[in-house]
């Protein structure tokens, strides 16, 4: 799979880099991208045999939420079903596993998570990428983590656990920084098994009476962002080595091509910032937020809509200014220099961790080549 791939005649400065499940973590954590929720009852496989899913690279197919409790069987068949005829192509020949979206299966709780990896057989694993965990926390988490190792090992696999950190004890001031605390603990010592750590927006706004609309990013709530503030502090620091995926956006409504020539060569940024009108208001604050999840450190984001896909997968492109400043800093040995640019200062040691980041990301998504490709690459 390779990102943003739907615009052929664009240019990328530096093209993305293909990845699969196979992928080394240090790159793979990067790729999620938007991944798109879908209800464990959905069938997909057509879409995946024939390669039609556009540019859908990692789902969820969930066991939780989005489907009723009576429907949890029945989501359970059909997944195995998909991942067994998904393997069947495979070793047919009919596909390769970089023609396989990175699969993911959102269980709906601990008992359920460990009645389900007892029907898992060797197909199945080798076609799933990993388990989303909901709810996760202190007194649930070694459940999710040790049976996501006794199935690694069962299998001499490698399927990644993302944990959903949401709910009232992060969500309450009170306790939220012992949870937290708590988990990082708890997690450090399967780190290499997490692929990437995911947070409940919805949760938190529900928890409070709350709900942004479209003019209003997840950053505007005070107390969901001092939630996801706090997460950040503990998961995104110097030298922890986890990706954290930002919030889902919740509105559907998608663009239309028409009347779209004048605003590909606008700033995105400036404009977006601004407030100034670029496509619609759902998509428009959309952009918005990811501007907004990118400069906070998240990677990726959960989406529930496939048009979301393109905008967000676009926006995770660096360009070519932060691309030059990234690799200046860490071929620098120490001390400060110059950008190519010449209108900032680079640090080597305090701007190194952000360098690193930067680049995985350019690997990921691309380099294009200044703040006005953005759009190119999308809408062109």
């Amino acid at each position: 799979m390779i990102h943003n791939t739907y615009n052929p005649d664009f240019e990328f400065y530096k093209n993305p880099v293909n990845f699969n499940k196979f992928t080394d973590k240090k790159l793979l954590q990067y790729c999620l991208g938007g991944t798109l929720y879908m209800p464990g009852t959905k069938v997909i496989l057509e879409k995946i045999l024939t390669r039609s899913l556009g540019p859908l690279t990692s789902m969820v197919m969930c066991f939780e939420d989005a489907i009723k409790e009576k429907e949890v069987l029945t989501a359970e068949n059909n997944v195995l079903s998909h991942l067994k005829a998904i393997h069947s192509a495979v070793q047919e020949g009919k596909l390769t596993y970089d023609d396989i979206p990175l699969i993911f299966l959102r269980v709906r709780n601990t008992e359920q998570f460990v009645r389900f990896i007892g029907k898992l057989q060797a197909e199945h694993v080798e076609v799933l990428s990993g388990f989303v965990f909901p709810k996760f926390y202190s007194f649930n988490a070694r459940v999710y983590l040790e049976q996501l190792n006794t199935v690694n090992v069962e299998f001499d696999a490698e399927l990644y656990g993302m944990p959903i950190l949401e709910g009232r004890t992060i969500a309450y001031r009170e306790s939220r920084t012992q949870e937290l605390s708590l988990l990082a603990e708890i997690l450090e010592p399967y780190k290499k098994l997490l692929l990437n750590v995911r947070v409940g927006g919805t949760d938190f706004s529900a928890i409070f009476g709350v709900r942004r609309g479209m003019n209003i990013s997840i950053y505007e709530i005070l107390t969901v962002r001092d939630c996801l503030s706090d997460i950040l502090n503990f998961f995104n620091r110097d030298n922890k080595d986890y990706t954290v995926s930002a919030p889902v956006w919740e509105y559907f409504m998608a663009y239309k091509q028409d009347n779209i020539e004048h605003l590909l060569e606008d700033d995105i940024h400036r404009s977006l910032l601004s407030r100034n009108k670029i496509i619609n208001p759902a998509v428009d604050g959309l952009l918005r937020e990811v501007l907004i999840d990118k400069a906070n450190g998240f990677v990726g984001k959960t989406i529930i809509h496939p048009s979301h896909i393109k905008f967000v997968n676009g926006m995770q492109a660096i360009t070519r200014e932060e691309y030059e400043d990234a690799s200046q800093i860490l071929n620098t040995s120490g001390g400060v220099v110059k950008s190519r640019n010449s209108n900032k200062m680079n640090e080597a040691n305090p701007h190194r961790n952000w360098a690193q980041q930067t680049l995985k990301r350019g690997e990921a998504y691309g380099v294009v080549e200044d703040e006005a490709s953005y759009l190119k690459l999308i809408l062109g």
